[in-house]
């Protein structure tokens, strides 16, 4: 927490993260024709954020791309906010409206654990059900096998199909989310999961892409929440009792 802080700190890197919210997936030279500042300065700036995992970048072609990564933001909300603020603050974060027009949003967070217990913790539903609302997921992972999310109190939430599993390092699978009739309009986006192994930690990055430009930000802005509690989860033993973990309870 004390990089996200220090990253945080700094008026010109709040503003590089405002751009990114504005705009995300820019290249160097669009961030910088944004920034009155110099190539090397804002590289340098660039380079705190992505140490602090507040920044993600990708290659695309010879050009590397830098997303706003709001799981970091996510954290010190479950953290410092939660635990003082009405019910509802959760709600007002902001982080789903930073997640528009793009066809694709990448979030990565470092979780304390082996590869192995992490592929677990995504792929069983009893452990899925832990940090992700109580929802289940089926257990079969073999390439074509159907995918279906669900919750005795609300029923299918979701369906799609693997596309590749190399447990434990990649897991790959179509998603359609179903849990209302504005996000059934989206139809299917992909969901990637890449697990790498960080001295005694994971880095677990998830990519979901091939979404309508615009499409409803539903479909994606469960992701810091989900990915928080599985941290938690996974480190602690502990699941969250943040609003929005709780919306399936009872």
């Amino acid at each position: 927490m004390d990089e996200v802080f220090k990253a945080l700190a700094d008026p010109t890197r709040r503003g590089l993260l405002d751009e990114l919210f504005r705009e995300d997936g820019q290249t160097l030279s669009a961030l910088e024709a944004r920034v009155p500042m110099t190539r090397f300065g804002v590289m340098k700036h660039l380079k705190l954020l992505e140490e602090a995992g507040l920044v993600v970048t990708r290659r695309r072609g010879r050009e590397k791309v830098h997303y706003l990564n709001p799981i970091p933001i996510r954290l010190i909300h479950d953290r410092w906010v939660s635990k003082y603020a009405e019910p509802w603050a959760a709600g007002l974060t902001g982080l789903k409206e930073s997640l528009e027009r793009t066809m694709e949003r990448v979030f990565e967070i470092y979780i304390r654990t082996t590869p192995e217990r992490l592929w677990e913790a995504i792929t069983t539903s009893d452990i899925r059900a832990k940090y992700q609302f109580g929802v289940r997921i089926t257990e079969d992972w073999s390439p074509g096998a159907r995918i279906e999310m669900s919750h005795p109190g609300a029923g299918l939430l979701g369906e799609g199909e693997v596309i590749s599993a190399d447990p434990p390092a990649q897991l790959v699978h179509t998603l359609r989310a179903l849990w209302s009739d504005e996000v059934k309009s989206e139809g299917t986006s992909k969901v990637t999961w890449d697990i790498g192994q960080v001295e005694d930690s994971c880095r677990l990055t998830v990519t979901h892409s091939e979404l309508r430009e615009g499409a409803n930000d539903e479909l994606y802005g469960g992701w810091p929440m989900i990915l928080s509690g599985l941290k938690t989860w996974l480190e602690t033993g502990e699941t969250l009792t943040t609003p929005g973990s709780l919306m399936y309870g009872g």
